[in-house]
């Protein structure tokens, strides 16, 4: 077990400049053009793949990192070069994850090549979960799989909503329901292949923030794929079905904790992400309160602007700790006794829509424009109290936590 250190090693301080030296020379240049056409930014993927960042052995490399930190710091650097373009960049991992925790061998060897494509050719990846009617009640979720044995396939039938990727996919990994009286317990995954028939892009929204991001809905009508394509194979299924049935009758607490433990451990992540964010808007604030002057001095010289400026460095720093202390722990298996993950998700979520909001009225009239970025970097910092869990959410679990009963 690597021992918990805020001191950088040779090797992560030399992949994190590299990242940095990537998010300020392709990502940067690039992010107000792609934010204003709202599409996906594939120049800029091609450009990450060529360069080994869009490539599942990367994150696997930083996922693995055994001190916690390879992934946050990751995160941090491309997101400070922007949320839209980063997330874009990182959105198939989202999917890769789910069939890397889930799949065998043969499906994660089969798939997750797909989802990437090469460098020439560049591919991306969606994860299907959230619904119109089931974001964070997934015990709602009504998407529907049902097994045709004389065929060997499932039929998907559904829809889903707020889909990174969603329709311009070339491989969507979707979680439908395969047995509705056992809740979010009755859920599976599957991998639905290229250009399989009745498959659609439903809507593609139109968003606040992260627009060279693609979200959009996902439907499904009557999708037939085969049953290789559930991840984990059916017999696995059965078997968890079974356990869930019997624990049910028992009750469910200790499955309940399990499920909540993915969530914790995923969520340090997203705070790193608006960690990236928060920092880019200081930094522009910084360097305008010290440029910028008014009635014969820089504006930093003004307690009310370098109060805050202190204020939004030392939230900054704050979140970065609690989103490392939660991967660390993640990372070695210690059991989240505060809902430490949800604790810097949401910590560092609320740092970022304060920050950039600080730093668009410290530029004043200028940061309420897009000739200068905080203004995007504020629409952007509204995603992290939303996805993965809304602030609320987080909130109620860290109290639930704490009050020792169950997490629903």
């Amino acid at each position: 077990m690597a021992e918990f250190t805020m001191e950088l090693s040779d090797e992560q301080k030399e992949v994190r400049d590299w990242l940095h030296g990537f998010a300020a020379d392709v990502i940067r240049p690039a992010a107000a053009e792609w934010d204003e056409r709202e599409e996906t930014p594939w120049p800029v993927i091609q450009e990450a793949a060529k360069v080994g960042i869009y490539s599942l052995d990367f994150y696997a490399q930083q996922y693995f990192d055994s001190t916690g930190l390879g992934i946050p710091v990751a995160m941090e650097e491309l997101f400070w070069g922007d949320a839209g373009i980063a997330l874009s960049i990182v959105g198939t991992g989202l999917a890769a994850v789910g069939v890397l925790a889930n799949g065998t061998e043969e499906q994660i060897g089969t798939w997750i090549p797909q989802m990437y494509g090469d460098a020439n050719d560049v591919k991306v990846a969606a994860f299907c979960s959230s619904e119109p009617d089931a974001g964070s009640d997934v015990a709602s979720m009504r998407t529907r799989a049902v097994y045709d044995e004389a065929k060997d396939e499932w039929v998907l039938s559904g829809t889903k909503t707020w889909a990174t990727n969603g329709g311009i996919a070339n491989v969507h990994v979707v979680v439908a329901v395969v047995d509705p009286d056992l809740g979010s317990k009755g859920h599976a995954s599957f991998i639905v292949p290229p250009n399989t028939p009745g498959l659609s892009q439903g809507q593609k929204f139109k968003k606040h923030g992260i627009r060279a991001s693609h979200t959009a809905e996902v439907v499904l009508d009557n999708v037939r794929v085969p049953g290789s394509c559930l991840l984990g194979g059916k017999e696995k299924l059965d078997a968890r079905l079974a356990r869930a049935r019997e624990k049910a009758k028992k009750g469910g607490e200790r499955v309940k904790n399990a499920a909540m433990a993915t969530f914790e451990a995923s969520r340090p992540a997203v705070g790193a992400m608006a960690v990236g964010t928060a920092r880019a808007a200081y930094e522009v604030a910084l360097e305008y309160a010290q440029t910028r002057e008014q009635f014969g001095r820089p504006i930093i010289d003004n307690q009310g602007v370098a109060f805050q400026l202190a204020d939004m460095r030392t939230s900054i720093d704050a979140a970065r700790l609690l989103v490392w202390r939660a991967s660390w722990m993640a990372i070695n298996g210690k059991p989240f006794t505060a809902a430490e993950g949800s604790m810097s998700k949401l910590f560092a979520s609320e740092t970022a829509k304060k920050v950039t909001a600080q730093a668009v009225q410290i530029l004043g009239g200028n940061g309420y424009t897009r000739e200068y970025p905080v203004e995007r970097m504020h629409r952007d910092s509204a995603i992290y109290t939303i996805f993965e869990g809304t602030s609320e959410i987080q909130r109620l679990v860290i109290a639930r936590t704490l009050a020792g009963m169950p997490i629903r």
